[in-house]
């Protein structure tokens, strides 16, 4: 019989050596680029472990960002990056199982929100896209940002949002969105 599927929630400062490790090979071997500079450049992110036999075999991480949605408030962010699954263990709800569990952790935030390369998995589990134009928030002003994609997961706290307003966040170096 296949061993359970463990999760654990861990912020950045509790994660081993070996899971730190674990995370970065995952990710940089699932966005085929080395992910641990981004791993480094998040602030204080929030990791999802999924383990299979003590070895890591999905993975995602929040972190906390403010986006606004047209004229609402700031809202207080889960901003979600790293969603990876091992390529050996796909396609067995590895990473809905993960979301899931993210889902569940974040309930005090505003709102959920990231930028995927895929909508499918999210939008099965009640991601909504945001329609309207995309902007990065900077003191100077809002830079639109063409070709960029969000989507946001509704929470408890969530006000009432129209998803065919524009949408800004705040500028981060890298990818923006």
């Amino acid at each position: 019989m296949a061993p359970e599927l463990a999760l654990d929630v861990q912020p950045r400062g509790s994660l081993s050596s070996g899971d730190s490790s674990a995370i970065a090979d995952l990710c940089s071997q699932a966005f085929e680029e080395d992910y641990a500079p981004y791993l480094e450049a998040f602030v204080d992110p929030v990791h999802v472990l999924a383990k299979r036999g003590g070895k890591l075999v999905s993975h995602a991480l929040w972190i906390t960002r403010w986006l606004q949605i047209g004229d609402s408030p700031l809202l207080r962010t889960a901003y979600v990056e790293g969603v990876a699954t091992d390529e050996a263990a796909r396609g067995r709800g590895y990473a809905s199982t993960v979301m899931a569990h993210l889902a569940e952790a974040i309930v005090d935030y505003d709102i959920g929100g990231l930028s995927p390369a895929e909508t499918t998995l999210y939008a099965r589990l009640g991601w909504n896209y945001l329609q309207g134009l995309l902007y990065a928030r900077t003191e100077t002003g809002l830079i639109p940002q063409p070709g960029e994609g969000a989507m946001i997961l509704r929470l408890p706290n969530t006000p009432e949002i129209n998803l065919h307003a524009p949408a800004s966040i705040e500028w981060r170096q890298g990818e923006v969105w």
